[in-house]
């Protein structure tokens, strides 16, 4: 009785002898009769396959199986693969959208172009601001101008951000200092009174009056908030002094209107009397009981 060895022997002898005496007959058919030969030729060929996978014996399909262990257990290698391919993609796109990399230089430079832009402002207003005057006053080529700024717009948006964030900081480290409530409330009452006495806003306010509006109306929710961060040990102390819970958020708005206001309408030589005013002001309020609804 042949074995299975000997029944995969003649089928390979059986197959490239097939293979053998087509070759021969392609130099004899017409075209048309090759590719319809062609394909029972394959035909054939996979039936071949299919009878020598079905006469294997059991010890040849276990050794042709594939192992479940390595299956379940992939090379290290191909999970690297995509993480590589991952990384070379990143690497392209950061190429493609180049950034600017901020460092003490650049911060440097964008504040001389910021501090070149209020000089502007304050002398012509906000509406004759080009970028070639502002280049011209920071000493620096449009180029490393466009480095930091797309457009006028975005660097009268910068501006407005930066006077925000300035006056924020300002206040910060005027009364960080202080943790007693009574001495916390003293550096705001000064830091309003420096602040009115030094500021340009009232400058940026007749020279660029559209601006000037759109700024303070940027800045007050901002200044209403960090008000009452600063004042909170402030509160906390009036709070436990009287008994009630204050209505801080409007009794910093006020404080931030009454600012504004001596911005809109000099109070004049009175002004000296400022810190006073606002501490009476207070005072009022307290007075009131101001408590929050």
């Amino acid at each position: 009785m042949p074995t299975a060895a000997m029944l995969e022997g003649a089928l390979a002898r059986y197959n490239k002898g097939l293979i053998y005496t087509e070759h021969l007959m392609e130099t004899i058919r017409p075209p048309a009769e090759k590719k319809r030969v062609t394909a029972a030729v394959r035909t054939k060929k996979v039936v071949a396959a299919d009878l020598a996978v079905s006469t294997r014996t059991p010890a040849t399909a276990k050794k042709a199986a594939p192992s479940p262990t390595k299956k379940a257990m992939p090379s290290p290698i191909k999970k690297a693969a995509p993480a590589a391919r991952q990384k070379k993609s990143a690497v392209k796109k950061d190429a493609a959208t180049p950034e600017v990399r901020r460092n003490r230089r650049s911060d440097s430079t964008i504040q001389s172009i910021l501090a070149a832009t209020e000089e502007i402002i304050l002398l012509s207003g906000a509406e004759r601001v080009s970028i070639l005057d502002v280049c011209v006053e920071a000493k620096i080529s449009r180029g490393t101008f466009y480095r930091y700024f797309s457009s006028q717009d975005d660097l009268l948006d910068a501006f407005s951000r930066h006077k925000r964030d300035r006056f924020h900081a300002t206040l910060a480290e005027a009364t960080g200092q202080y943790d007693d409530p009574d001495e916390r409330f003293q550096a705001v009452i000064q830091f309003i009174d420096d602040y009115l006495e030094s500021s340009r806003a009232r400058r940026l306010l007749v020279v660029a009056p559209d601006y000037a509006m759109r700024w303070f109306q940027r800045i007050f929710h901002d200044s209403v908030i960090r008000f009452q961060d600063v004042l909170s040990i402030v509160f906390d102390a009036w709070e436990a002094r009287l008994g009630v819970s204050l209505d801080r958020e409007l009794m910093c708005e006020l404080m931030v209107r009454y600012i504004l206001s001596d911005v809109l309408v000099p109070a004049g030589p009175d002004r000296r009397n400022m810190p006073r005013r606002i501490e009476r002001l207070m005072a009022m309020l307290l007075s009131g009981r101001v408590a929050r609804r």
